[in-house]
């Protein structure tokens, strides 16, 4: 393998491990958390160790801070990835730091990675040794803890949330790696402007790793020009071919991003909208299960303020069917701008929301005898459909004064309709017919 830098013997380590931080001085991000000041802060340099969990995206530092207040605290640290790790291997730790306790007083940090991937029964084993002070407990995690954490565990620890970090920051980290000489690529002679260094640093999409990483290769594909060796921002297109944005199909991120569009679309910001539509296409979603999500909104927010609104909706579904991508997501765009500027309305999601409570809660209640139907003489005779009103034969084809309710829920009311779109005739229309005179059969 060749490469234009023959140094020590980690030199095909990645950029990104060999410039982990080893100090809070030189952690870059996170001062919400690790600013004079601060609670964990102050409870690093007290030496106040509790258990918690880091919840953040990658590459932001929750396994480098472990290591970090490992060191700060003089505290024995055990590393577990919850992909591999089961009972067995909790067990084995609690056993380690019980040693290590009688052996030379330290207390031990057991780090596990992922420990949203742990099953109950993996958690639950954790309770115990978390309680009696055995070992105190550093859980990393990509996932919402209150989901993915059983409440007994949760009540155990602390949840300290990492941010994805700035343009600047990034830029901040990438900098110190071209100066050190010691784990850096300070010893190259490799010249990159500012302006590469930001495209870097907007690629990596706020994860640390992933900046040190297309710094690494588009500085082993730099060319060599007198001696030194150039990064051009055309470099960077071709290391950046294929890379997505930040998107997990079934963690927060994806579920933020399908709130985000739907929020947009209910506020009437088509811009927002397509914003957030684009990003979901752009990160892998699938375009199918946001033309679902578009369906909802439709009947959800617009209802019968536009009923075009859910008929384009299923119109655009059919049309990516048909089409598929790229051509297809067009349709779906269509859509979504289409329910972003149309009269919003949730009469409809309110009212069938209030009638699921009566229908649960009033029980079996059986339906009027004038409203049964009689297909036969007994039935007839025992007087199913007695005294019903045919609407169509009354004035305005409204009988005024009937009842379709069963007769303990006379005269309830869920849907009503709002002052926007169509739903304001359709509001008026009712105050008109409810305002006749009731008429017997």
């Amino acid at each position: 393998m060749n490469s234009k830098y023959s140094g020590p013997r980690d030199a095909y380590m990645p950029l990104a491990a060999k410039m982990r931080p080893s100090s809070l001085e030189e952690f870059i991000g996170q001062q919400h958390l690790l600013a004079k000041g601060k609670s964990l802060r102050a409870a690093i340099d007290n030496g106040a160790l509790h258990s918690l969990v880091f919840w953040g995206p990658p590459g932001v530092g929750k396994t480098t801070l472990a290591k970090i207040i490992a060191g700060m605290t003089h505290s024995h640290i055990i590393e577990l990835s919850a992909v591999m790790a089961g009972v067995k291997e909790i067990r084995a730790a609690v056993g380690e730091a019980e040693e290590i306790k009688a052996r030379q007083g330290l207390n031990t940090i057991v780090f596990i990675d992922e420990i949203h991937r742990f099953s109950k029964s993996q958690q639950d084993s954790l309770l115990a040794p978390i309680e009696s002070g055995a070992i105190v407990l550093f859980g990393a995690t990509t996932e919402n803890p209150s989901f993915e954490l059983n409440n007994a565990l949760l009540s155990r620890l602390r949840v300290y949330v990492l941010r994805s970090l700035d343009t600047d920051a990034l830029i901040e980290l990438l900098e110190c790696a071209l100066r050190d000489k010691q784990r850096g690529l300070g010893l190259r002679p490799i010249e990159i402007d500012r302006e590469t260094l930001t495209m870097i640093a907007k690629a990596a999409d706020g994860d640390a790793r992933r900046s040190l990483n297309i710094l690494q290769i588009a500085a082993d594909l730099a060319e060599t020009v007198d001696g030194r060796e150039v990064v051009k921002p055309g470099m960077i297109d071709e290391v950046l071919q294929g890379h997505a944005n930040r998107f997990d199909k079934r963690g927060d991120i994806f579920y933020d991003q399908i709130s985000a569009l739907h929020k947009s679309v209910r506020g009437t910001d088509p811009d927002a909208a397509l914003y957030w539509f684009a990003r979901m296409l752009d990160g892998g979603c699938d375009p199918l299960y946001i033309a679902r999500r578009v369906i909802r909104m439709a009947a959800e927010d617009i209802g019968n303020a536009d009923p075009r609104g859910l008929q384009l909706a299923l119109n655009a579904t059919e049309a990516y069917e048909r089409l598929g991508s790229p051509e297809g997501e067009l349709a779906l765009a269509q859509a979504v701008t289409y329910l972003a500027c149309a009269p919003k309305s949730n009469a409809v999601y309110t009212a069938y929301k209030a009638a699921m409570i009566d229908a649960k809660k009033s029980g079996s209640l059986e339906v009027p005898m004038h409203l049964r139907n009689a297909p036969t003489g007994l039935m007839r005779d025992l007087g199913y459909g007695a005294e019903y009103r045919y609407a169509h034969d009354e004035d305005q084809a409204f009988a005024a004064g009937e009842n379709y309710f069963p007769d303990a829920l006379q005269n309830r009311r869920y849907y009503f309709p709002v002052e926007r779109g169509l739903e304001s005739k359709i509001k008026e229309k009712l105050n008109f017919l409810r305002g006749l005179p009731a008429k017997k059969a």
